[in-house]
């Protein structure tokens, strides 16, 4: 499927672009040379009319966006955070692709709900309403259980979504192979490892009952979570394409206007939702992978209420000691530890000079270590990054595309909620909590017990084992050959002493 036909959706990929207007503000967004702006236009004006024409009520780059498919929605939602990178204008007219896009008829939602779950819709909810909101894979209704009258939302899929990101993800493919073998210099970013694990991202969104098992876990992580809370999953009204949640009533938390008018405090809401991302991701090591405004909203006494759990990352305890490090570093301006980090992990290639990659760091945090969001330019902060990764060889970690992806995201939410917000000291109190609980002699005390724990589970099984490897190696060693069975022996003692000192291990961290 990824052959040279994608050259044709690619194309028409410009073509929608230059047709809608939206090249144009993307350019505008970047502040684009001159020279970038012609060779735009000399390509772009003779093929437009092969782009589609989308709908003409909307703004050009979400016309443009909607048009192009789910998978293109999904990287406008993404921008409309970051209104430092795209501008206020750009960030506000993509933000109607979080859940205000065109909904699907309501008689194919109430279709798809009977044909999920096997009963009349009568039978399972007393009542259901128009679309609520229509986002990119689903829409949501606001509904009534018939047997129990509780309020719900029930979440359902677009009809023939699937096939529409199979055809979005192929052409990426075909970008990513293509760009690869142009530019080898750019392997070293991974195209198309990222565009697989986006694939994989969207295969989970693509099954609400996975999104349901998320939340279910989620909600179990964080219910101890202050100015937190999570709806609770209908098991019995949800299936593949269908999932029923509590509703959540609150104000939209990406509507400045109705969250001052409620009386709620944007600052520490700010504040919140950044610190609450790092605690789950640290603490936990799952958190919520799509937490733009869309996602959120703040009920009348001022919690946070996230749901759409298609989208969760999970991060391993090594790498979670890794990230907090550098977090860390940063946070105290160590410069050369965030550096040593890199390398221990294997993030940049050891033969590059650990003193010279500090100094590249230093370069990249002093400017903007103690400035507020208003003064701070992201834009410019990533393209030297980009250079920094560059100049050392450091590849593309798939495993932490969807953490940093995130953290782009929450912090774009926290600066739409407040500009001055100071990411740094919003971060501090968390990453110092996780630093005090996972990296001293607490940390290692706990690593001992787990690791005397997987020891202790083979225990029992080690005299059969030392049994059977001795029988085994006695019947094939012949004279005069050495006797290989005297080694196996001491091993297998060795082992078994092992494991009853990791079982005495368990009980004394126990005690």
């Amino acid at each position: 499927m990824r052959g040279p036909h994608n050259i044709w959706r690619l194309a028409r990929t410009g073509a929608t672009l230059e047709r809608t207007g939206a090249m144009k503000i993307i350019l505008d967004a970047y502040e684009a040379p001159p020279l970038l702006r012609f060779a735009a236009r000399i390509i772009g004006w003779p093929i437009q009319w092969l782009g589609m024409r989308g709908d003409p009520a909307m703004p050009p780059a979400t016309r443009a966006l909607t048009a192009l498919g789910p998978a293109y929605i999904k990287f406008g939602q993404i921008l409309s955070t970051r209104p430092d990178l795209v501008g206020d204008d750009l960030a506000l007219q993509l933000r109607i692709l979080q859940d205000k896009l065109p909904p699907f008829p309501n008689a194919a939602a109430r279709s798809a709900v009977e044909a999920e779950l096997g009963h009349p819709l009568a039978e399972v909810f007393s009542e259901f309403s128009e679309p609520v909101a229509a986002a990119s894979i689903a829409q949501v209704h606001r509904a009534r259980l018939a047997e129990t009258g509780e309020e719900v939302a029930v979440k359902v899929l677009r009809p023939g979504i699937e096939r529409a990101f199979r055809k979005d993800i192929d052409a990426f493919y075909f970008a990513a192979g293509f760009i690869e073998m142009l530019s080898p210099a750019s392997r070293r970013l991974r195209p198309t490892e990222v565009i697989a694990h986006f694939e994989g991202v969207v295969k989970g969104e693509l099954d609400l009952r996975l999104e349901a098992a998320s939340a279910s876990e989620f909600a179990a992580n964080t219910k101890g979570d202050a100015g937190f809370c999570l709806p609770e999953v209908k098991w019995l009204a949800s299936g593949r394409r269908v999932m029923t949640l509590g509703w959540a009533e609150g104000a939209p938390l990406g509507d400045n206007a109705v969250l001052d008018g409620a009386g709620h405090d944007r600052v520490a809401l700010a504040r919140r939702v950044l610190q609450l991302f790092l605690n789950h991701a640290l603490r936990d090591g799952y958190f919520h992978a799509d937490m733009h405004q869309g996602n959120l909203k703040v009920a009348a006494n001022g919690d946070i209420i996230a749901y759409d759990f298609g989208i969760m990352g999970h991060i391993d305890d090594y790498t979670r000691r890794v990230y907090a490090e550098i977090l860390y570093g940063f946070i105290s301006r160590d410069y050369r530890r965030i550096a040593e980090v890199h390398f221990e992990a294997g993030y940049v290639p050891a033969d590059r000079d650990v003193d010279e990659f500090a100094r590249a760091l230093r370069a990249v945090g002093e400017p903007i270590f103690g400035m507020d969001a208003t003064r701070m330019s992201m834009g410019r902060l990533l393209s030297y990054l980009f250079e920094v990764t560059e100049r050392f060889g450091m590849e593309t970690r798939t495993e932490l595309i969807l953490l940093q992806r995130t953290m782009v995201v929450v912090e774009g939410v926290a600066r739409s909620l407040d500009p001055q917000i100071n990411i740094w000291e919003a971060a501090k109190p968390v990453v110092e909590d996780y630093i005090r609980s996972n990296l001293g002699p607490r940390a290692l005390t706990r690593d001992l017990r787990k690791t005397a724990l997987v020891l202790a589970r083979f225990g029992p099984r080690l005299p059969g084992l030392v049994e059977r490897a001795l029988v085994h190696q006695m019947a094939d060693d012949t004279p005069p050959e050495p006797p290989r069975w005297k080694g196996r022996i001491v091993w297998g003692l060795l082992g078994l002493a092992l494991g009853l000192a990791a079982e005495t291990l368990i009980v004394w961290l126990a005690g």
